[in-house]
């Protein structure tokens, strides 16, 4: 290992990940262990590129120096990223499995016992199939979770990472907020979403903020569109901060009007929800125990509204195609899993089908302590509700459509003929993550 102090984390840090990742191999009988997962080498290395739809992997025996094997363009992240000493890139045009195998026997590990993360999105099965061909003298065997059990609870130092993440994510979201007026289009509030965590310190997520609007909120993990908010409308926001790809994420949701009965109805349940579930959160508390805390709350409601999915995931490092980590763990009934003390989830009691036709949700992203649990958040969970909205454009036609033709000079498309009685969103000052 080559000892440095300019990475995410300290270097005693990254020893421990990978004494304690070692200690799980040894249990498993294992003389190495291919590490394929972007977010497992984020981990355990530091290392990051957004170039990991080419085959990457790190290959830790049990008592030798690691060695990643990378395309040549990203042997350059490892070196100026990581602590990692030796390489042994791949060519375009090379055979990247091929690589792995030839390295494996320059190291002495072609007879031994390997593992591999046989679930990781990273590793397809053509090139499974090949490993499994060429590696003729060893042993592979499938070592899924052997990291993700180190992820699963994060250190002080982690949480100190996501806080950071977590004032990108309550920027962003006060912005959204801001944002939503009558006759602004989603995409608008999209980029004054996004504008606002990247000034505040935060850098690109694994997934772009959720914004939607009206009858749209019903169409599962839809984002802006183009489409512009209506007079009356609400609009569900969700938004997920990162800062060294640690992220933490948020539902909030705003109503353009008063709020109706049913509205008042599914934002005290949403409350209640969160409220119940941080009070009983402590180590030792079962997973499915958290969940039905959240879900019997949800579901007892006259709106008409269900809990459709898990009530909540472990959440940390992320890449591309998702921010959390519920692969891991998530809030799901029957689950024997207990808390302990480091875990970080996203608790999402949020309510699908609202008088049949509005998703709303609130929801917050939670570290466990000692004895119980705590909010990285200090945004309020209130509805935030712009009755002056209900009517600002009601005289004028507001285009509904998902096509935003933007003017020549880059201004944003106008929604009425009279300027003056359409708003345009205001950012508002954020602080520096830093």
């Amino acid at each position: 290992m080559r000892q440095r102090d300019d990475m995410t984390f300290p270097f005693e840090e990254y020893q421990r990940r990978l004494t304690e990742l070692r200690t799980r191999m040894a249990d498993r009988l294992l003389d190495a262990v291919v590490i394929t997962d972007p977010e497992n080498l984020m981990y355990l290395t530091d290392y990051q590129t957004t170039g990991y739809s080419f085959f990457q992997a790190l290959v830790v025996p049990l008592e030798l120096e690691p060695f990643m094997i990378t395309r040549a363009m990203e042997e350059s992240n490892v070196h100026a990223r990581t602590w990692v000493e030796a390489t042994r890139p791949y060519p375009d045009t090379g055979d990247a499995i091929q690589g792995l195998v030839q390295a494996l026997r320059e190291f002495g590990l072609h007879s031994g016992t390997v593992g591999y993360e046989r679930n990781s999105y990273f590793f397809p099965a053509y090139h499974q199939d090949y490993i499994h061909t060429a590696f003729t003298e060893g042993r592979l065997l499938d070592c899924f979770g052997i990291v993700e059990e180190g992820r699963l609870i994060k250190s002080t130092a982690e949480i100190g990472i996501m806080a950071k993440a977590a004032r990108a994510t309550e920027a962003g979201m006060r912005a959204g907020i801001e944002a939503c007026v009558a006759g602004v289009s989603e995409n608008e509030i999209g980029a004054e979403i996004s504008a606002a965590m990247f000034r505040s310190g935060g850098e690109p997520p694994a997934v772009m903020p959720y914004v939607v609007s009206g009858p749209r909120s019903m169409i599962g993990h839809a984002t802006w569109e183009g489409r512009h908010v209506q007079p009356g409308e609400h609009v569900f926001l969700e938004v997920g901060g990162c800062f060294r790809r640690y992220h933490t994420a948020m539902m909030r949701t705003v109503v353009l009007d008063e709020l109706s009965d049913s509205m008042q109805v599914a934002q005290e349940r949403m409350k209640l929800a969160l409220k119940e579930v941080k009070a009983a959160i402590r180590p030792g508390l079962t997973v499915s125990d958290a969940d039905n805390i959240v879900r019997n709350i949800i579901s007892d409601n006259r709106v008409g509204a269900r809990l459709i999915t898990r009530s909540g995931y472990s959440i940390g490092i992320a890449f591309p195609p998702s921010w959390d980590e519920g692969y891991i763990l998530s809030l799901n009934q029957g689950n024997p899993a207990i808390l302990r003390e480091g875990m970080t989830f996203h608790i999402l009691p949020w309510m699908w089908g609202v008088d049949g036709d509005k998703t709303v949700g609130i929801s917050d992203t939670i570290h466990v302590t000692a004895d119980g649990c705590e909010s990285f958040y200090t945004l309020d969970e209130d509805f935030v509700c712009k009755p002056e909205q209900a009517a600002s454009l009601s005289s004028a036609v507001v285009p509904e459509s998902s096509t935003v033709v933007v003017p020549g000079d880059g201004a944003p498309p106008d929604v009425t003929d009279d300027t003056e009685d359409a708003p345009t969103p205001i950012r508002p000052d954020v602080a520096e993550i830093a």
